[in-house]
């Protein structure tokens, strides 16, 4: 059966609607179309009445928004253009580094508007096992540093750790169905130690870990080079047995203090930070003043019990509050890399059968969201 339309007072409802939207409409363009000259008195003036020019530059002592890119191909580089990224980190393969190849892949990167400002180092496991080799893996490290700082790489991120507990990640369903990346250390707790890895006590690690920093941070300072140690990701105590070094704030403090530099510095990830139970702007303020924050990841987390039970978010939600984050970097006038990792599990990605290491994690739209979000922080901070 077709309604007819509601009449009133002889009145057609409809008709009468339409006319009030036209004389709305018009009425409107009168209030928001004013002539040219009316136009520039209701315009703000940027400069004298709002205190700066929009948007706020970024300069010398701003931090360098980055993204994590393996390929090298125009294409990867022209996305992170698009979304107004001009810095990228990566692998820093094999070691020891050759100078000659470095060099033109750092070439590379400026031919596309990219400047590589972080390359992770990896391949001296010995050292961390304490076996006969590490000396020569030590070496070997000395000269990636040296050639790094002779191509102009500001900053190496390494790992020191025996085992990283990755089997209790799982995935999580989020907002709208997205992935999240959630982790429980209840499903991995008691794995047994990885075959030739053995058994590893903190006191140890840190033995051989004094041991290497004596040995590179000298060379680091030399060379104008940074190193960033990550914490421990998952942040548990024991992984397969071994005990971890880097699972908690003190413990940051204490590996910190076996060679105090600013060239024995670490990874800042305020995500790991909240993994522990712990302020991350209080945190960040703690290692700016001791000028030790030689790279930034910035993700978000809801942790249920620190360091066992917790579940990476968007940016945008969780506990960490990332606009005080922000504020927090900008205030120390931190300059180096800022890296929005782990990226959300996004239907249009999984479209296109892209996917991220993590269960739950996401790949190139996750990370655009990510990226844009953090220029927004950046932004806003600098302009507060």
């Amino acid at each position: 059966m077709r309604l007819a339309r509601p009449m009133q007072a002889g009145i057609d409802v409809a008709k009468a609607g339409a006319a009030a939207r036209r004389i709305v409409q018009t009425a409107a363009l009168h209030v928001i179309s004013p002539t040219s000259r009316e136009w520039e008195t209701t315009m703000p003036k940027q400069d004298s009445e709002t205190n700066g020019s929009w948007p706020p530059e970024l300069g010398a002592d701003t931090p360098r928004i980055c993204d994590g890119v393996s390929d090298k191909d125009d294409k990867t580089m022209r996305q992170l253009r698009q979304v107004g990224v001009n810095y990228a980190l990566s692998g820093g393969g094999p070691i020891p580094w050759d100078e000659a190849e470095l060099r033109a892949r750092m070439a590379q990167y400026e031919a596309s508007g990219i400047t590589l400002c972080n390359l992770m180092i990896s391949g001296f496991q010995d050292v961390v096992f304490g076996l006969p080799g590490r000396d020569e893996q030590i070496d070997k490290v000395i000269e990636s540093i040296r050639v790094a700082g002779r191509v102009g790489l500001p900053v190496i991120e390494y790992n020191f750790y025996a085992n990283r507990l990755m089997e209790g990640y799982k995935f999580e369903s989020g907002r709208g169905g997205a992935g999240y990346t959630a982790y429980d250390y209840e499903l991995c707790k008691d794995l047994p130690p990885l075959e030739g890895v053995g058994i590893h006590t903190r006191a140890e690690q840190m033995e051989r870990a004094r041991y290497f920093l004596e040995a590179v941070i000298p060379e680091a300072q030399k060379a104008n080079v940074r190193l960033a140690l990550h914490p421990n990701d998952p942040p548990v105590a024991v992984s397969r047995g071994s005990e971890q070094i880097m699972d908690t704030v003190e413990h940051w403090k204490e590996y910190l203090d076996l060679y105090k530099s600013p060239y024995n510095g670490m990874t800042y990830d305020c995500g790991v930070t909240r993994e522990t139970g712990e302020d991350p702007v209080e945190v960040c303020r703690y290692l700016g003043e001791r000028d030790c924050i030689n790279h930034v990841h910035f993700r978000n987390v809801v942790v249920r019990k620190p360091c066992v039970d917790y579940t990476e978010v968007f940016v945008d939600e969780g506990q960490v509050d990332m606009f005080s984050v922000m504020k927090e970097l900008v205030r120390q006038k931190y300059s180096r890399a800022l890296y929005p990792e782990h990226p959300r599990g996004l239907d249009i990605d999984d479209e296109t059968a892209a996917s991220g290491m993590y269960p739950g994690g996401g790949a190139l739209v996750g990370r655009i969201y990510n990226m844009a979000y953090t220029k927004a922080m950046l932004q806003a901070a600098l302009s507060s």
